[in-house]
């Protein structure tokens, strides 16, 4: 088993090459928001969709599109609105007069990263559409069904402040987003650097360093990467505190009205073993773990009236659950 470990972590050492170059290129463009770039490079090595949420100004759309620039892949920016409709998202039947057919018209969702600009903008319609290809990986047009390329990955961004005009996300659409991020605001430091950088009116240049191929032999990489029994009980743990605290010996029970689903514990492992790759490492750690579970948690824990009415938030109880369950 050692041996195995040892071995997934040469090639991790040779393959993983591309992350410094690609966070070098990336550093181009954005100040700081180093856990904003780096939970986005967890989504593409794990192949998990991103929700970013954060006030306007914090350079969330154009961490992605800078990253978009990085990668030799198709990307389309889709800008949410109340008055989107499905087939501006997939794409529609078109039909012509002289032939008497229709011919498929594909949407800018048939591209490998997507941008979901404001996505709660958009009304239940549209986010049906897009439910499809977030889980799936393909779209249905009339009665003809296309599978999506790979690799294929949403990034979302929503603004937390102004609700008017906006359409709460379905639970079961949030639930397909492996990731939460929530993105703050720059140091004082890193602004200063913002502003001599941004201040002269043009926007530095990034090339694409990484092709897809290398992307999805990464991938293939993380997946390989070990898990001891340990970490996977500890992962469990966590997951089964959201969801009977009681037994976790956790006094929780009247803040939580739904705990995770099993996707958590699945997107949790993934995640993990993303961020070991991250760190040039074979096997995960609970630490791995930890890193990463208020991202995979803070979306899927569905606090009760009385938790709001102490003015507690999902974030506040998952960082409970991760100080109290044991470390292995």
């Amino acid at each position: 088993m050692y041996g195995d470990i040892k071995a997934i972590g040469e090639r991790i050492e040779r393959e993983s090459a591309f992350v410094p170059t690609l966070l070098a290129e990336i550093d181009k463009v954005i100040v700081g928001q180093r856990y904003m770039i780096e939970r986005l490079m967890i989504g593409l090595l794990a192949n998990g969709h991103v929700l970013i949420e954060g006030v306007p100004g914090l350079a969330k759309t154009l961490a992605v599109r800078t990253l978009s620039r990085c990668i030799d892949t198709s990307f389309q920016r889709i800008q949410f609105t109340p008055d989107l409709l499905p087939a501006d998202l997939i794409g529609t039947l078109v039909y012509s007069p002289s032939t008497g057919t229709f011919t498929t018209k594909k949407g800018p969702i048939f591209s490998n990263l997507i941008l979901a600009d404001e996505i709660n903008r958009a009304p239940a319609k549209v986010q049906s559409a897009l439910l499809e290809a977030m889980q799936e990986r393909q779209i249905t047009i009339g009665d003809e069904t296309f599978p999506l390329d790979d690799p294929f990955l949403v990034l979302a961004t929503q603004n937390p402040i102004e609700q008017e005009g906006t359409y709460p996300l379905p639970e079961a659409q949030v639930d397909r987003f492996m990731l939460k991020l929530r993105v703050g605001y720059p140091t004082r430091e890193e602004e200063l650097r913002i502003m001599d950088r941004m201040a002269g009116g043009s926007e530095p240049e990034v090339s694409a360093v990484v092709s897809p191929d290398t992307i999805l032999a990464a991938r293939k990489l993380v997946s390989e990467i070990y898990v001891d029994e340990k970490v996977k009980q500890y992962i469990l743990d966590i997951v089964f505190a959201t969801r009977e605290p009681t037994e976790a010996g956790l006094d929780l029970g009247d803040l939580i009205a739904y705990g995770a689903s099993p996707r958590a514990s699945i997107f949790l492992s993934v995640a993990a073993r993303a961020h070991a790759f991250l760190q040039g490492r074979g096997y995960v750690t609970p630490e791995d773990v930890k890193a990463i579970a208020m991202d995979v948690l803070r979306h899927r824990v569905i606090i009760t009236y009385e938790a709001e009415a102490e003015e507690m938030t999902s974030e506040d109880v998952v960082q409970r659950i991760l100080d109290n369950v044991e470390v292995p």
